[in-house]
């Protein structure tokens, strides 16, 4: 699996508290391990999002990405739901 960032996602990431950012580097590694784990609470989004997957972080951090072909990755989004959704 290849994981790639989108330049949204590298600014929002920056500007996540050190513990938010930590959080977001242990669910990756269990992501790579394992995408359908239930504590990652990955679904398909729908409406404006739709085409994008959702990442539970924490209890309010999402991180949103896509997936290209097998193994290609992008991580485009993260944030609060609030951030997120709106």
């Amino acid at each position: 699996m290849i994981i790639k960032y989108e330049k949204q996602f590298k600014r929002q990431y920056k500007k996540l508290p050190r513990d938010y950012q930590l959080q977001f580097a242990e669910k990756l590694e269990l992501f790579l391990i394992d995408p359908t784990l239930p504590q990652l609470r990955v679904h398909p989004l729908k409406g404006a999002f739709a085409g994008y997957w959702s990442m539970n972080v924490n209890g309010d951090i999402r991180a949103l990405y896509t997936i290209r072909g097998d193994e290609l990755i992008i991580f485009a989004l993260i944030g609060s739901h609030s951030q997120l959704y709106g």
